[in-house]
């Protein structure tokens, strides 16, 4: 993979990023499972160097060439500065990690990045690492992880919203984002809307008249309406749902990050698919429905409809 080998044979792949504790390393672990179920030739490559004890097999680990507590003791960094520094380090080397990336050719590629948010709306050091990789000839998608909780608060949801549309535009690569945890969400309380709503992000002066039901955010409608504008005005934000142990949610993302991205499946593969979707299920996996989810929630938006309806 030298620097101008664009004959060379196309190498595919995800970056999966998102704020802390949004499962990344999680997913990572799921989807390298999922994926050599059905025949794909999964590496992992570990790009956070705050990683400890990770649950996946690891081809390729950051903590070869850096590692947070390294630098935070050496340099007297805070985590956040200790991390811009590792990933400034990684940049400045990136000949280590063609010769690790070399020796894993004919596989598909799982970056676990790290979990600091101004990596990737602020900082450049991660978006160069990415942007040599496709001089490479990776072609990768961006898997983009928010927690589902954010969606039981209005507010929080904003907030997130704005998050993912600065991350597309500051990383500049295909992009999905996701909503992770699925299987938890109603441990975090009632939706205000249906599930359809948050993942497809729908008309949100709905979620501003929301917002002003609650004192503290009444005054500040003026400038959730601005950041709402903003939203719908790139109309690029959406989310896929996710619950890592629902084969069916995992076979959806992988399909969606596959079309970003451009991979596209041999008729092996495919069959392979095919026979785990339809296989019962086995002791090492608990399956539930993220779809089940979704329709708790339209029978009982349903329900106050028609108790509406017999109040008339």
């Amino acid at each position: 993979m030298s620097e101008g080998s664009k004959g060379s044979s196309l190498a595919f792949g995800q970056v999966v990023i998102g704020p802390p504790g949004s499962g990344k390393t999680t997913y990572c672990h799921g989807m390298q499972e999922f994926m050599g179920r059905i025949g794909r030739k999964v590496t992992v490559v570990n790009l956070d160097p705050a990683n400890e004890a990770m649950p996946y097999q690891c081809a390729v680990d950051i903590a070869e060439l850096i590692t947070l507590p390294d630098v935070m003791e050496n340099l007297k960094l805070g985590p956040n500065g200790g991390l811009i520094y590792c990933m400034e380090y990684l940049e400045a080397n990136f000949d280590w990690l063609q010769e690790k990336l070399a020796a894993l050719r004919g596989h598909y590629y799982l970056f676990d990045c790290p979990g600091q948010v101004e990596l990737y709306t602020h900082h450049d050091a991660l978006k160069n690492v990415f942007a040599q990789l496709a001089k490479w000839n990776f072609r990768l998608a961006a898997v983009h992880l928010v927690d589902s909780h954010y969606c039981t608060d209005p507010g929080k949801f904003i907030s997130v919203l704005c998050t993912s549309l600065s991350t597309m535009l500051h990383v500049e690569l295909p992009h999905v984002n996701v909503l992770s945890k699925m299987d938890l969400i109603e441990q975090y309380g009632k939706l205000a809307f249906n599930l359809d709503y948050y993942t497809e992000v729908l008309d949100l002066s709905y979620l501003v008249d929301h917002l002003a039901s609650d004192p503290f955010f009444r005054n500040y409608r003026r400038l959730n309406e601005k950041l709402v504008e903003v939203i719908e005005d790139y109309s690029l934000v959406s989310f896929v749902p996710l619950n890592v142990q629902d084969k069916e949610s995992m076979r959806q993302v992988m399909q969606a990050v596959d079309k970003a991205n451009g991979y596209s499946f041999g008729d092996q593969e495919h069959r392979s698919l095919e026979a785990l979707m339809s296989a019962a299920v086995g002791a090492d996996f608990h399956f539930t429905s993220t779809l089940a989810v979704q329709e708790r929630y339209v029978q009982s938006q349903d329900k106050v409809v028609e108790e509406e309806v017999m109040d008339l």
